[in-house]
């Protein structure tokens, strides 16, 4: 079941085109990777999607078209994403960040602190709810920021390179968390990464980027044997 469709997405900055004529398909319940040189449009799609950036094209999510809504809007209809630099209220404790996700999604109701303990407690962070944000270790401010997107209870969720400036063991602890949220919470996870290893071991499929084009989309191991990926983004190191 096709979940998320983007159909001849644009951006552009002056005249740089930052994401051109894109289009694919996410299938609902799937990890779908996305992989590609610095500055191949990867966080700028990113952006279309959650409406922080205005663009052209159709953006489809769960059979409804979500072209100009607003963030909170397209949070509201499940979508939630992370970002490749933790982003949080630094002064905030591990609770009160997790709390505005859960606030900020709307669907808490009256178990809210129960969604928020649950949240903590999924992704590794119990013990940890009244520290201050600023004062934890780049892994767990990832985390922080992880379990405040599922705090708003997302259907889909976007992450954008979640293994970015993380230990090998860290690394490994990241992708079984995410394999844990897809598989027992049931959402739909796009995730964008620079470490192929990582793209390799979560994605059902996965499609590498280029100056804002797809240049092939498939089964891991099929793109990366494609000779053009290893042209312009594999054999790049």
């Amino acid at each position: 079941m096709v979940f998320l469709q983007v159909k001849k997405a644009n951006k552009r900055f002056g005249e740089l085109a930052a994401v051109k004529d894109l289009s694919f398909e996410v299938e609902k319940g799937e990890i779908f990777g996305i992989a590609g040189p610095n500055g191949a449009g990867k966080t700028t799609l990113f952006n279309l999607i959650c409406g922080m950036l205005p663009g052209t094209g159709e953006i489809v999510f769960d059979g409804r078209n979500i072209n100009g809504l607003r963030p909170h809007q397209i949070c509201y209809r499940g979508i939630a994403r992370t970002f490749q630099i933790p982003l949080l209220f630094s002064t905030m404790t591990v609770f009160e960040n997790v709390k505005v996700g859960a606030h900020f999604g709307g669907r808490g109701g009256h178990n809210e602190k129960e969604n928020i303990n649950e949240t903590i407690n999924l992704v590794g962070l119990q013990g940890k709810e009244n520290i201050i944000a600023e004062n934890l270790s780049v892994f767990n401010k990832k985390l922080v920021m992880l379990a405040a997107a599922l705090a708003t209870r997302p259907k889909l969720l976007l992450l954008d390179e979640p293994a970015g400036g993380l230990s090998p063991g860290e690394v490994k602890q990241s992708v079984e968390l995410i394999q844990k949220i897809n598989t027992e919470l049931g959402i739909t996870i796009i995730v964008i990464e620079h470490l192929m290893k990582v793209l390799m071991e979560l994605s059902q499929r996965l499609m590498i980027l280029h100056y804002g084009e797809k240049i092939c989309m498939g089964p891991p191991k099929e793109v990366t044997a494609d000779k053009r990926v290893i042209e312009v983004y594999l054999g790049a190191g």
